[in-house]
């Protein structure tokens, strides 16, 4: 057989699912990454369940058709990191073979090629020794060796015991795996796929078992089959970890971006990336039309949630306590020895685990912990103020132009979150000063960073850019190159006549101000923003944000909407946010 249609990918399909399906609890025990919560065969087994439901009674012949109905499967049904994971392996697919009605064996190997290019780009920080370096290293051996004529079946063969040979090899790449012992299990899941593929091609559709833990668990051993599935217990109860946090899924839809109602934004994937990995990790991100379809691990799931809801609805949410998770994993291994009379020497040690879940039973407060990092931002205006606060700052401290905070104000506001590191936006020029007396009064007590922020834009961008999980030098170089990239401007009204750098200025007119430079001078704000923005645009832009203060009216907002959207809609992204500050009318950002 030289090629392959619409039908036999069905089967090929369901081969697949099945075959997944009967081995997911030998895949749940090799979970030891991105944390130790052996549910990677589990979520794995339901995300492909879902796409082959999709396809299950469909009889098109067309093979585009089939992949793309198998690959929206899997992402409405997409489950856990690996789940979200091996969905874009198969969108990537789908695109592949875009009006194909059969493939060859050599666009089988494009087809797959994409697969992996989609999969990498999904992942915001991707991981070497993972399902990613399976599907790269199996699809870039089939591409070099997949030739015109080339059986399928023969193929396919080719990308599953290169899949295999790829797996085999990742403890090399993810120390964790080496220290526990096992393989990748999101790697093992894709080859368990890809084996179901190679049967059904030899006409060997595999059928749905009972799932059982079998003794012959190659080709996922690294050497010591022990090592994968030990006698008694779970792999994962001997891994400690940190700090688990909350895993959080969840698919939002996008409204029509050109008929937002009052209470959305206009989305923005780049920002809204950039927000995501500030503030969690293993984090997989989808934007497919009007779908947003997000994995991610995060101490704080709730402000996550707050901040998507701000773009669409959600359709499916799902917060899951990864170290009640693990826990669970503890106690049913220590049940496990137990029952077996197996105490193996060091376990009376407590393993540690950190987790951010209130502890509703105890009689007692437990004391406050020191937290590794805390935010204060200088802010005025109750929007300007959420919007900080929606990017986990943790202290707001009023002021801005005409009221600058002082020394003491920084003080107060370090003592109050009790935190190791701390990191200060001024977001003015004349309060940085006091920001950094205050981070010399304190420095004897935690560690105070000032980051050197002159406006609300730069403040902003640097916060987005904050990393809960990188070292304190990592953020401070990221947050200043990130705020050092915008462009800010801000308009607001004269006070008086005169004339400054070829601007003539008339009182109670509006100004546009830019590099602390008056550029315009109008008797309409609007007008003035429009020339301002223009002033601010170049052909390296790339997103326009507007913080509307307190003096703008909802006619007005409608209003600088349209004008922005008909002269930038098309090349660049636009954000209104509402700030609600005082004296300003506007905020103006150009990325």
């Amino acid at each position: 057989m030289i090629k392959i249609d619409g039908v036999i990918l069905k089967r090929m399909i369901i081969s697949a699912s099945n075959n997944l399906y009967n081995s997911y609890p030998e895949i749940d025990a090799l979970n030891v990454f991105p944390v130790p919560d052996g549910d990677t065969g589990t979520n794995m087994n339901l995300t492909m369940s879902s796409g082959a439901k999709e396809v299950f009674n469909k009889t098109d012949t067309s093979i585009y058709s089939v992949a793309k109905d198998f690959a929206r499967g899997l992402l409405m049904g997409a489950r856990g990191n690996s789940g979200v994971i091996l969905s874009q392996i198969f969108r990537g697919f789908a695109e592949g073979l875009e009006n194909k009605d059969s493939v060859d064996a050599i666009g089988l190997a494009n087809a797959f090629v994409n697969a992996k290019n989609v999969a990498y780009k999904a992942v915001m920080r991707p991981v070497e020794g993972t399902i990613l370096t399976v599907i790269r290293e199996a699809s870039a051996a089939l591409y070099e060796k997949a030739c015109k004529d080339m059986p399928i079946d023969q193929c396919m063969d080719i990308l599953y015991s290169e899949a295999k040979k790829s797996l085999a090899k990742t403890p090399d790449l993810l120390p964790v795996l080496k220290e526990v012992g096992v393989v990748d299990s999101g790697g093992a899941g894709l080859c368990k796929v890809l084996e179901g593929f190679s049967k059904a091609l030899h006409n060997e559709i595999v059928e749905k078992n009972m799932p059982t833990v079998t003794e012959d668990v190659e080709p996922y051993s690294t050497g010591k089959p022990s090592e994968v599935k030990p006698d008694v217990g779970n792999v994962q109860a001997k891994f400690a970890h940190k700090e688990f946090g909350y895993c959080t899924q969840f698919m939002i839809d996008l409204p029509d971006q050109n008929k937002l109602p009052a209470d959305k934004k206009v989305f923005n994937e780049k920002r809204f990336k950039a927000m995501l990995e500030a503030h969690g990790n293993s984090i997989v991100c989808i934007h497919d039309g009007t779908l947003v379809k997000v994995h991610i691990h995060t101490l704080k799931p709730g402000n996550i949630l707050t901040y998507a809801q701000q773009f669409g609805e959600f359709k499916m949410v799902k917060v899951d306590n990864m170290s009640e998770q693990h826990e669970e994993l503890i106690m049913e291994d220590n049940a496990k020895k137990e029952e077996a009379g197996v105490k193996e020497e060091g376990s009376d040690a407590k393993i540690e685990v950190t987790t951010s879940a209130p502890a509703f039973d105890k009689k007692e407060a437990t004391p406050a912990v020191k937290k590794e990092y805390g935010l204060i931002s200088v802010a005025v205006g109750t929007g300007v103020e959420k919007l900080f606060r929606d990017l986990s700052v943790d202290y707001i401290v009023s002021g801005g132009q005409t009221m600058n905070p002082s020394t003491e104000d920084f003080v107060n506001a370090i003592k109050k979150i009790n935190c190791k590191n701390i990191f200060i936006f001024p977001n003015n020029g004349n309060i940085i000063m006091a920001a950094n007396q205050a981070a010399e009064i304190m420095k004897d007590v935690c560690n105070v960073h000032v980051i050197p922020t002159k406006t609300i834009p730069e403040g902003l961008v640097a916060c987005m850019v904050f990393n809960p999980e990188g070292s304190v030098d990592d953020n401070i170089e990221s947050m200043k190159e990130n705020a050092s990239s915008v462009k800010s401007g801000e308009i607001t009204y004269a006070i008086k006549d005169t004339t400054i750098d070829g601007v003539t200025v008339k009182k109670d007119n509006f100004m546009g101000i830019t590099h602390k430079k008056i550029v315009c001078c109008h008797k309409h704000k609007l007008n003035t923003l429009m020339d301002l923005l223009k002033q601010m645009v170049d052909e390296d832009s790339q997103i326009i944000t507007v913080i509307c203060g307190q003096d703008v009216t909802e006619e007005e907002k409608k209003t600088l909407t349209k004008n922005i959207s008909d002269q930038y809609g098309s090349d660049l992204d636009v954000e209104i946010d509402d700030g609600k500050q005082p004296v300003y009318s506007f905020f103006v950002s150009v990325e």
